[in-house]
Parts: C-alpha cells; sequence; structure tokens
C-alpha cells in the first residue's frame, strides 16, 4: 500500500469496497498503473504479495482485480481461486509477460475473466472486465519471439529475481560475469 504522503489519486485508505485490486510484485508497473486508474476515478488498493492480495480482497471486496502472473516467483494462477472464493461476483483479469496458450486456458478455467499479454494499457484492461462473461476465446498467443529478444527477456527477468546483482545472474544463467555485462550493455 502507499504511504499518506504520496497516495496517488484514487487510493482510499478506509473500509469501503473498492472498484480495482491490482496485484503486481512490480512496483513501477503498479505505480503507473495506479496513476492511469486514479485519473480516471477509479478506487483501487495495490497488493504485492499473496498474502497481502488476500487481507485486502477479504477487507475491501474489490468489484475487480487485475493480477500478475509472477508474483516474486510465486505463480498468480495459485491466487485465482481464493479470490473468487472471497469475492465470487469479482471480475479477474490476468497479466503476464510471458503468455502461453496452456497457461491463458488455466487461468480461464480457474475463473479469470480474461487474460491479456504485457505490454498491455489501461484501457485495454478496462475493456477486458467490461466483457460480458468469461473470455470465450483465447487471446492471440504472438508468434514465434525472435530469439534475442527472448534471452534479452529471460536475462532481465533472471537479473530482478536476483535483484539486480549481475555476479549472481551470471552464475545462475552459467555465463561469465563480463559476458553478462556486455550483453546488458547492448540491450541499452
Amino acid at each position: 500500500m502507499y504511504p499518506a504522503t504520496s497516495e496517488p489519486a484514487g487510493y482510499r485508505n478506509t473500509t469501503e469496497r473498492i472498484d480495482i485490486l491490482v496485484v503486481d510484485d512490480d512496483e513501477t508497473f503498479g505505480h503507473v498503473l495506479a496513476r492511469a486508474l486514479g485519473r480516471r476515478g477509479l478506487r483501487f488498493e495495490i497488493a504485492q504479495s499473496f498474502d497481502e492480495a488476500l487481507e485486502l480482497a477479504g477487507n475491501r471486496l474489490p468489484h475487480r482485480v487485475i493480477l500478475d502472473l509472477d508474483l516474486g516467483g510465486k505463480n498468480g494462477l495459485g491466487l485465482i481461486e481464493p479470490l473468487k472464493r472471497a469475492i465470487p461476483d469479482c471480475r479477474i483479469v490476468m497479466l503476464t509477460g510471458y503468455a502461453s496458450f496452456d497457461t491463458a486456458i488455466d487461468a480461464i478455467k480457474r475463473g479469470a475473466t480474461h487474460y491479456l499479454a504485457k505490454p498491455v494499457d489501461v484501457d485495454e484492461i478496462l475493456a477486458a472486465f467490461e466483457a460480458t462473461g468469461p473470455q470465450k476465446t483465447l487471446p492471440p498467443i504472438p508468434g514465434p519471439v525472435p530469439l534475442d529478444r527472448m534471452q534479452r527477456e529471460h536475462i532481465q527477468h533472471t537479473l530482478k529475481m536476483n535483484h539486480y546483482n549481475i555476479t549472481a545472474t551470471a552464475r545462475v544463467l552459467g555465463m561469465p560475469r563480463r559476458t553478462l555485462q556486455r550483453k546488458l550493455t547492448k540491450q541499452h
């Protein structure tokens, strides 16, 4: 949750029911999404973990949930069913940076309303909530990802999981530290 001094528009520190619960461990993405939701006059809360999401869901009873697939190494799919049990009428849009057909099917089977691949803007997310029922067709899964992009995304994901420690990331990736540094320099 946001500290009292930097609350964006839309954030409410009360016990009233909120419009949207954002569940994402990426603080930057959460803040960007929060600003966009606040500009649209929506009341929201942000959770960065499983436990925080369940606590806020139980207390604030959101109408809608934006749920990231990767929550700090945990799979967000495991949160769909507990959220639906806590708030049966809530609609859930699952977001992921690593879209796959199998994950999309699993999310829908567990009770998600829609499944969207990042990058996605807030208007697409809000439109997914407005659909009149569970997603009947799966979103188009992008064609084959170029190998260099896939490697770049894997390196960034591993770097994040290692708290941006280059030495630890190089060890996990099984490559010399200098090689990883060169690859990171080329990416920017």
